[in-house]
């Protein structure tokens, strides 16, 4: 219920009366004028109530009347009236309805009470009543009322003191709760402040309002007090403490600090009288040293006096805490004083209460940042908040080394020497810090972040208490716990918040860079460089010292907090400084690290003297008694004894791991120190790594305590690395460099030793880069880099570590999902690969396995997305060195038959040509044969697969082209690759042929076999993909490049015989020299090129220079043809005949043996073809009719059917004569040295090749086939049917000895002719200028039927001599060649004789005068069939010619022939050879029969037409019938066959043939009669001859009879005689001529002589002969004188 509510007022009025009643009643005796006042008071309220309606109000306004009666009643000083009157009075005083007047009216009746000392207690409950419930007291009557109370206090009851003493505590905060309120009131209200005149009080006051004027006189007069000075305003004051002073002053300050902030006048108060006060009193402290006094004014007390020293410092703090802003000189005076108060010199207890004052600072961090803008940050001005952390480190120190005045257990021991202590021996359970002997004992001072003080709340203490041994270490200790744990939130909050504000700058504004105010963070720089080196300094020392888990535990958390912090600010050294005390107190005391020494000796070369104290970074004590829990080898270069680690060992190095796993992001460059440290304590540990780097214990640990420490080390290692995903960028750097140059350290310590190195390093990179994955490419060089470098070394675990940890690293990398996924962000899987192919330049071989093995896994979990990655992973397998043995090649070469098997459809089209070039370098590795066979096999499939996807390859081959040919237009350079400017597909199929070509000249036979067999077929399985201008680079590049090698490997190989290679393999002897296995491939690739040649040819003829190519490829198979090797040869010839398609592709149908024996090829040619692919038939595609291009839009033509053979340019034709007509003279030219020793005779089957290569070439060249070529021709057939036969070879090629047949050779030869003959046959007029020369060539050859040709000097016999002395079958081989030959000639001349040319170049007399030889030897002829044949063939050839003879006589182009014929006839009717004695009857006869025939074509085709012919030829062919009539025995025959041999039919014939043109009836011409004269002459002669022969004979013969033959002879010629004259007489007598008439008349004497012949039969003959004369006995009766017309 309000005290204005309605009851309330009425409750009021009613108590009111009811008060003055009772007084009324009191006084009703006593005091008459008391009880008047109060009745007439009753009236008075009465009233009030009546008249107003706002009944508080009218009392307020009368409350002076209203209280009078109980003011009086209080002056009564009756005790009983006294306690009603001030009841009533507070009554009305809570009821608000006191004015200003009756308030001072009360106090001044109050004051009076005090003074007779009456109702003390009730006295401060009234003033506390009237100034708490309403505001109406201010000014004098305020200060009376104050007075009073402080009067009240000083007095002798001490209830009423402290009564009194919290009064004025509680007035004084009224006073100044009212100006707060009175400030709240006018808050909206801004006054114009009158001008600042002078500097006194008086002008300050007049500037305030009534309640801020009260305070302030208030707080004024508190000071003059404290400073023993008379109050202005507290007037009546008669004592006071200073002590209470100084505690009023701390309440108000500490409560009030606004009003002091917010008004000058009270800010000058606190500048001019508070400060310089405290200042004052401070004094005796400062100058007081123990042990000395001075005296100290105006104090009475000559020592620092506790409550005094105590008091001030709370009011220091106070001041620092809120005034700070406005004291900031003053403060530092303040501070200072507070430092120096911690010095050793000072009481225990002032220490003690200044630790207390700092630990109040410490637990404030943003008034130590004040501190350190004000001062440390400022030229010129003390380093306040250095100082204080200095002071609190020195105090620290100076507690283990001086000994404590408390601490009876210790014995002092100086800085440097050992500590000996009482306790040192026992461990002790409470917790402590023991150093060097001291034992400080730790107690629990206060909550942490609070600055809980003990002797700074002891106001009631007069004397200084005793201070218990370890408080002041403990507050010490707290403090700087606190100082660390405030100053790092308070940085790390404001960090936070800065870096959030950033974070939203750049949302709202992406394109700008945020700028930090940079003032904040030099604050905080300046806080750190301020107090690092003295936190370090205590915080090692407390480390060192502490033998209590937490503490240790707090300590090292404070030097991770600022090891953290100063990580943030990138403050280095600092950081470094606080991270090597944590590294050297994991370690074992003394233990030598390097990194930490020299960073430790950086540190203490700094000499950290602040303001005279110096402040040491004290080295770690030797003793402690901590448990043992590993003991462990130290990982140093040389073997040293064991370490042992202790629990703390283990907690410090639990921090570390923390640290790195906590801060990791902040340690830069101590990453170094860290993981130095960790290592080495790893290594004592005995921890090894396992898979994927996480470490284990590497030997037996004991106890199950130690087994969960060494499980959790483990634990944390693991977490360091892995949270290594959450550092940024730089952080990760720092931390693989750190671990590259551990790594370093280890390397340089392995080598030279194969003592197990230290792979911590190594794991931890690898379990860092695999953590790392989502953003590997920003540490992938370094890592990779330095594992590279690790694998080089030569101690192998180090090695296998490093590659395992590489290899590991690229296969997660390649796993691992990224975003975006390798298959889009090529250059990070480069760079992912990049290493794998560095790996090959190692030369350590289980390197290179390792390597190996990870591109077989890698191929076969991410090989369908290595995509542009594919060139380094085909360029690792392609890394092999024949030095690196089989295994390694085994290896490699299994990768990539995966790739060829299963990858090639996924790799990028460019990559395709490095598989081809990687399958090739397997192909010519020669450790493994097996390895480089299947290689070739792996190209042919390579090529397959070309094939099959063409289109597909080629669209992203050009697409690829494009791209780069752009970047090098940008460039400005030109496109540089293999077999530029081929198009990108046709390039591919160029390395392939390359590669293959390259195999083809490999040293192993076997390779090359294969490896040609593959290039051939795959150029003609897949040529056709090719464009136009590529099959020049193809044919240039490749074959004919192939071709030269071969040639020159083959012409150089070693002809020294190949012992049977690897024990039990034979060796064929067709094989068993390098010549031998070169020949094979010789024959291989030539057949492979010209087989391209031919199956490409229409391709190949659009070419531009198609022609050299035609050239070159011609001179490859003649040096080939001309090669001394029978192998060679003869497959060049083979080759020629294909290149010039001579040899069709074979039909399945045609049995191949048949169809080349159709052509007149010997089989011996076929086995060249069966050979193509490796190991698979190859299917003939390329019919010249199939499509040969896809390229280039039009489709080429192919040539019409029917013409495929036909090759246009008769220039090539004309190159291939020229190549033929080399050959063939190299080929069959003779030996020009001595025979002895034949050098190299060219084989049959070769040279049958060779001539049967003839007619099909000659069909290509005809048109312009000249004599010269024809002479040409000649000298090779000549040559080639001259070459002897080896005697090995003849019983294959030669017939057995009976036989007449011709040898292939000599079949081919004429075959040969007989095409030149049939083509001049159907030719032009010009063509047939030829018939001669070919006659002359086959007369040649007739000739050899008696006359064998010579090869060289090899001897012969003459041909004439009987017994024919050169090898038989010499003889036996050419006849049938001759005769076939001559029959030949008889058919062509049957054909060609009446040509001109034949007939100019009097090709008949030629044939005779051949065929004269033969007739000639007759008998003696090699063969009898020759000389038949030639009788048969003269006869043909004069049934065919003399008619055109006849023709031609006038011409005189004949003339020569008649004698050559005449001769002819004479040398084989009267030959000179007799027929061999076996000759039977029979044969003899038909001999004659021969003869007849001759002397019959005489009679009809000859004698007939005589008027045509030669007289010379007439007469002699008459003298040669005169003979044969006559003349006709063979001398040697016997009597008893003397009948038959004397070829009576023979001359028979003769004469008849004689007489019969002896006369002719009908003289056509005069030619007729001539030629009847000639006979009749001839006959005449004859007959004379044999006359006169018989008569003489006769006359010598005496009685003996002449022989039968002459005695028939002459009966004939008498016969003949008879015949002649009955001609003559039945002739007319002008037809005959004188001559003859004289020539018969000239007969008679001849005759009559006969008469004494003693044979009857020539009697009788002669009788019938000398009847006709009787006609003669006269002479006719005409004249005949015109007888010669």
């Amino acid at each position: 219920m309000s005290t204005s509510s309605p009851e309330a007022v009425k409750k009021l009025l009613e108590n009111m009366q009811t008060d003055l009643r009772s007084l009324s009643m009191e006084c009703k005796k006593k005091f008459p004028p008391v009880k008047e006042a109060a009745e007439s008071g009753i009236v008075k309220i009465k009233t009030i109530a009546a008249r107003n309606t706002d009944i508080l109000a009218a009392l307020k306004e009368n409350s002076s009347e209203v209280v009078q009666p109980f003011l009086m009643g209080c002056g009564t000083k009756e005790p009983k009236i006294t306690q009603l009157c001030l009841a009533a009075i507070q009554r009305l005083m809570s009821h608000e309805v006191v004015s200003e007047a009756a308030a001072g009216n009360i106090i001044n009746m109050l004051w009076q009470l005090m003074e007779n000392g009456l109702e003390e207690l009730k006295l401060l409950q009234t003033v506390l009543v009237l100034l708490t419930t309403n505001t109406v007291v201010h000014d004098e009557v305020l200060s009376k009322a104050i007075v009073l109370c402080f009067r009240l206090h000083f007095t002798k009851d001490n209830i009423t003191n402290n009564t009194a003493a919290a009064t004025v505590r509680q007035v004084v905060t009224v006073v100044f709760e009212r100006m707060v309120a009175e400030d709240e009131r006018f808050k909206g209200i801004v006054e114009q402040p009158p001008p600042v005149q002078g500097n006194t009080n008086r002008r300050s006051v007049s500037t305030l309002r009534p309640s801020a004027k009260d305070a302030y006189m208030l707080f004024q007069d508190l000071c003059q007090l404290v400073n023993a000075d008379a109050p202005y305003w507290l007037v009546g004051m008669t004592e006071m403490t200073r002590t209470f002073g100084l505690e009023l002053l701390e309440s108000v300050l500490n409560d009030f600090p606004g009003v002091f902030l917010q008004h000058q006048e009270f800010s000058f108060l606190l500048k001019e009288r508070v400060c310089p006060l405290v200042i004052k009193l401070f004094s005796p402290n400062i100058k007081f040293r123990q042990g000395s006094s001075s005296a100290a004014s105006p104090a009475p007390v000559e020592k620092p006096y506790f409550p005094i020293c105590m008091r001030l410092l709370r009011v220091v703090s106070v001041l620092i805490k809120h005034f700070y802003s406005l004291l900031v000189t003053e403060c530092e005076i303040f501070l200072s004083l507070l430092v120096k108060f911690l010095d050793g010199e000072k009481p225990q207890w002032l220490r003690a209460v200044a630790v207390e004052s700092v630990h109040r600072l410490c637990v404030q961090p943003h008034l130590l940042r004040s501190f350190c803008q004000s001062y440390d940050m400022k030229q010129h001005s003390t380093k306040v908040f250095r100082d204080i952390v200095n002071a609190l480190g020195s105090f620290i120190q100076s507690l283990f080394i001086v000994p404590n005045a408390g601490n009876v257990a210790a014995v002092g021991a100086p800085a440097g020497g050992p500590g000996t202590g009482g306790v040192s021996g026992t461990l002790t359970t409470q917790a402590a810090f023991e150093y060097r002997g001291t034992w400080i004992p730790l107690m629990t001072v206060s909550v942490q972040g609070s600055a809980k003080a003990t002797y700074l709340e002891m106001l009631d203490k007069v004397e200084p208490p005793s201070i218990p041994e370890g408080y002041a270490m403990s507050v010490a200790f707290s403090a700087l716990l606190d100082l660390v744990r405030g100053i790092t939130t308070m940085i790390e909050r404001e960090l936070a918040a800065e870096e959030e504000a950033a974070a939203e700058f750049r949302e709202a504004h992406p394109d700008q860079e945020w700028k930090p105010q940079p003032g904040a963070h030099l604050v905080w720089e300046e806080m750190v460089n301020a107090c690092w080196c003295g936190l370090l300094a205590a915080l090692s020392l407390l480390l060192d010292a502490s033998t209590d888990e937490t503490a240790t535990e707090n300590i090292l958390k404070a030097e991770l907090t600022m090891a953290s912090l100063c990580g943030r600010l990138g403050l280095v050294t600092p950081r470094d400084a606080f991270i090597t005390a944590i590294c050297k107190a994991s370690l074992p005391p003394h233990y030598a690290l390097t990194v930490l020494s020299s960073n430790a000796a950086t540190l203490s070369s700094k000499a950290y003297s602040i303001q005279g104290q110096n402040v040491q970074i004290i080295s770690p004590s030797s003793e402690s008694h901590q448990q043992v829990v590993a003991v462990g080898q130290p990982l140093t270069a040389q073997p040293q004894g064991t370490v042992v680690l202790t629990a703390k060992n283990i907690q410090c190095m639990r921090t570390l791991l923390n640290l790195a796993h906590c801060h990791g992001a902040v340690l830069g460059t101590s990453w170094q120190l860290v993981l130095a440290t960790l290592q080495h304590l790893v290594w004592i540990l005995g921890l090894k790594p396992g898979v994927g780097g996480a470490l284990k214990p590497g030997r037996a640990v004991e106890g199950p305590s130690t087994v969960s420490v060494f499980y959790n080390l483990c634990i944390e290692l693991v977490f360091i690395f892995l949270s290594s995903r959450y550092l940024d960028d730089v952080s990760l750097h720092h931390l693989i460099n750190a671990l590259c140059s551990l790594s370093l350290e280890a390397m340089e310590m392995a080598y030279g030793n194969n003592k197990e190195p230290s792979l911590f390093a190594v794991a931890k990179l690898l379990e860092t880069g695999l953590v790392n994955m989502d953003r590997i490419e920003i540490l992938w060089r370094p890592l990779t880099g330095h594992l590279l470098e690790v694998c080089q070394h030569p101690n192998s675990r180090m090695r296998e570590w490093g590659a395992e940890a590489l290899t590991a690293l690229i296969k997660a990398g390649l796993a691992y999902k990224h975003d975006p996924p390798l298959a889009q962000n090529q250059r990070l899987q480069l760079l992912l690969l990049n290493p794998l192919k560095e790996l090959s330049n190692v030369l350590h071989a289980d390197i290179r396995q390792k390597q190996l093995e990870c591109v077989l896994q890698i191929l076969q979990s991410q090989g369908d997305s290595l995509g542009p990655g594919w060139p380094l992973v085909l360029g690792v397998i392609g890394a092999i060195r024949n030095d690196q043995g089989e295994s390694l090649i085994r290896t490699a070469f299994q990768c990539l038959q995966l790739v060829v098997t299963d990858f090639l459809p996924t790799m990028p089209c460019t990559c395709l040509q490095i598989v081809v070039d990687v399958a090739g370098s397997f192909g010519l590795q020669n450790q493994e044969l097996n390895i480089s066979l299947t290689s070739i096999g792996l190209l042919w499939n390579i090529s397959d697969y070309f094939f099959q996807r063409g289109e597909a390859i080629t669209q992203e081959l050009e697409r690829e082209e494009e791209a780069l040919q752009k970047q090098a237009q940008e460039k400005g350079e030109t496109l540089n690759r293999p077999f530029h400017p081929a198009p990108p597909f046709d390039c591919l199929w160029l390395c392939l042929y390359a590669k293959l070509g390259e195999l083809c000249v490999d040293p192993r036979p076997a390779v090359r076999k294969s490896a040609g067999q593959t290039l051939f077929s795959t150029i003609a399985a897949h040529g056709t993909l090719l464009q136009q201008p590529t099959w020049h680079i193809v044919v240039w590049k490749v074959l004919f490049q192939l071709l030269d090698c071969v040639r020159t490997s083959s012409t150089t190989a070693d002809k020294e015989k190949i012992e049977s290679g690897g024990g039990n393999i034979l060796i064929h002897h067709s094989r068993d020299t390098a010549e031998k296995q070169w020949a094979e491939t010789w024959v291989l690739t030539l057949a492979g090129v010209a087989r391209i040649f031919n199956t490409r040819r229409y391709l190949l003829q659009q070419l531009g220079d198609f022609f050299e190519a035609w050239e070159v490829l011609l001179n490859h198979i003649q040096s080939a043809a001309l090669s001394k090797n029978n192998e060679v040869s003869l497959a060049a010839l083979k080759s020629f005949q294909e290149i010039l398609q001579i040899v069709t592709p074979v039909k399945d149908s045609d049995k191949a043996g048949d169809a080349l024996a159709a052509m007149g090829v010997p089989p011996v040619l076929i086995d060249p073809l069966s050979a193509s692919g490796p190991g698979r038939p190859l299917v003939r595609s390329d019919s010249l009719l199939e499509r040969l291009t896809r390229y280039n839009g039009a489709e080429l033509q192919a040539p019409p059917p029917g013409e495929e053979s036909a090759l246009e340019d008769s220039a090539l034709w004309w190159s291939a004569w020229n190549t033929w007509y080399r050959m063939g003279t190299d080929s069959t030219r003779p030996p020009t040295g001595p025979t002895e020793k034949l050098s190299f005779i060219p084989s049959q089957p070769f040279l049958t090749a060779l001539i049967q290569i003839f007619p099909a070439l000659y069909q290509h060249i005809k048109a312009n086939f000249s004599m010269e070529d024809l002479k040409k021709l000649g000298v090779i057939l000549h040559g080639a049917v001259s070459v002897p036969i080896s005697s090995d070879a003849s019983p294959f090629i030669l017939p057995s000895y009976t036989e007449a047949v011709l040898t292939n050779l000599q079949e081919a030869v004429l075959i040969a002719l007989d095409v030149l003959q049939k083509a001049i046959c159907v030719g032009t007029e010009n063509l047939q200028v030829m018939y001669p020369a070919i006659f002359e060539q086959l007369l040649l050859f007739v000739e050899f039927s008696c006359k064998p040709p010579q090869y060289g000097r090899m001897e012969t016999k003459h041909v004439a001599n009987a017994k024919y002395n050169q090898a038989e079958w010499v003889a036996l081989n050419y006849v049938p060649f001759a005769e076939r030959s001559l029959e030949v000639v008889v058919d062509l001349y049957h054909k060609t004789a009446c040509h001109k040319a034949v007939i100019n170049e009097k090709v008949l007399q030629n044939i005779i005068k051949t065929l004269r030889m033969p007739l000639s030897l007759k008998y003696a002829c090699p063969s009898e069939s020759t000389w038949k044949l030639a009788v048969s063939s003269l006869l043909k050839v004069l049934s065919i010619g003399l008619p055109v003879a006849r023709q031609h006589a006038s011409s005189g182009k004949f003339d020569t022939m008649w004698p050559e014929l005449a001769n002819a006839f004479e040398d084989f009717l009267f030959t000179k050879s007799t027929p061999p004695d076996n000759l039977s009857i029979q044969e003899f006869q038909k001999n004659e029969a021969i003869d007849v025939e001759v002397v019959q074509l005489i009679s009809t085709e000859i004698l007939p037409f005589a008027n045509f012919i030669p007289k010379d030829f007439v007469g002699q062919i008459m003298a040669m019938l005169n003979k044969g009539s006559i003349h006709s025995q063979s001398p040697s025959f016997t009597e008893a066959e003397i009948d038959v041999r004397m070829r009576e039919e023979f001359s028979k014939v003769c004469f008849e043939t004689l007489l019969q043109f002896s006369f002719s009836n009908k003289v056509s011409t005069p030619q007729e009669g001539y030629i009847s004269r000639m006979a009749l002459s001839v006959l005449l002669k004859r007959s004379q001859d044999v006359l006169r022969r018989y008569v003489e004979d006769e006359r010598l013969s005496g009685r003996c009879p002449l022989p039968r033959q002459q005695v028939t002879e002459i009966i004939f010629v008498l016969k003949a005689i008879s015949t002649l004259m009955d001609s003559l007489k039945k002739t007319q007598p002008e037809n005959v001529d004188g001559n003859t008439w004289a020539q018969v008349i000239a007969l008679y004497p001849t005759l009559v002589e006969c008469i004494t012949c003693s044979s009857s039969e020539v009697s009788s003959a002669l009788k019938e002969a000398l009847g006709p004369f009787k006609d003669f006995m006269q002479p006719p009766v005409s004249k005949v004188q015109n007888g010669e017309s």
